[in-house]
């Protein structure tokens, strides 16, 4: 189900801060850096529901960061690689541009496949192209902190688009993490019960035939904590106490312990700070 652009919302964004996002767009579409526009803009295109945020959201290759922190800071912006692993910040007062490259748990790292499945749409005014719903789905679904759960907004992209999912991407994306968006496909039947059916049933078949499998197969000898790849704080006793693995850990997952380190200690950092508020 395509839903309408909706442009109307964004009429009451304030001027100037209009103008920063949009000065920050152009700066990077004359230096040809690839980027695509998520977080509150893609998801309004995809669900409808219009919010506004203190920050917008772009995101691009690991590969141009620094190139597209730079443009940003020769455009007039203080930048910043706000942590290495994923995300770094370009401010104008109060307002901000996220410059995103990966989730904060490491695990959805924009490829090339982000901008192959990306769409054109128009944003402010301007032509973009906008994260693919599917990547969209994928890195929100990870995100289960105790002030933060995108559930909702899991539950919300599926209402408005399983219809035109590339399901069998999606089940590629989340690869050994398939119990992640199992559990959000099984909230989205309790939320809405009579769209439940919008979930194709082979997609639920397969996930739940590979739950029935792991009936037979015994556990891993690995005391391994994922908890922490949904939340930064919620598993920290089960490390530093109980002495499980970290998921997030090289070589299993994608952060060094330096990453790590300097993730977790931004926890009781102001969140303007650390984190974005649409982006992962």
């Amino acid at each position: 189900m395509n839903r309408p652009r909706p442009t109307a919302g964004y009429a009451e964004l304030d001027p100037c801060t209009r103008a920063i996002y949009c000065r920050a767009l152009a700066a990077l579409r004359d230096a040809r850096i690839p980027f695509l526009v998520g977080g509150a803009y893609a998801f309004a295109r995809y669900t409808g529901i219009v919010r506004h945020t203190k920050d917008f959201d772009v995101f691009l290759h690991r590969r141009d960061v620094v190139r597209a922190l730079d443009t940003l800071a020769r455009a007039g912006y203080q930048t910043e690689l706000t942590f290495s692993h994923w995300l770094g910040k370009a401010y104008e007062g109060e307002d901000f541009i996220d410059v995103i490259f990966s989730s904060g748990n490491g695990v959805a790292e924009v490829d090339d496949t982000w901008f192959e499945y990306s769409i054109e749409d128009e944003v402010l005014g301007l032509p973009v192209l906008l994260c693919p719903a599917e990547e969209m789905l994928w890195s929100k679904a990870f995100v289960m902190e105790r002030e933060r759960f995108d559930g909702a907004d899991v539950a919300h992209i599926l209402r408005a688009r399983a219809s035109g999912l590339d399901w069998p991407r999606l089940l590629r994306r989340f690869q050994d993490h398939w119990r992640v968006l199992l559990s959000h496909l099984i909230l989205f039947g309790f939320v809405y019960p009579a769209e439940r059916t919008l979930i194709p049933a082979e997609v639920m078949q397969e996930l739940l035939g590979r739950l029935r499998d792991e009936l037979d197969t015994a556990s891993p000898c690995d005391r391994l904590c994922q908890g922490t790849l949904l939340s930064r704080a919620q598993y920290l006793d089960d490390l530093e106490r109980e002495g499980y693995l970290d998921a997030r850990r090289l070589p299993r997952g994608k952060m060094t312990d330096e990453a790590i380190a300097r993730w977790t200690a931004a926890i009781e950092e102001p969140r303007a700070a650390s984190e974005p508020h649409d982006g992962r």
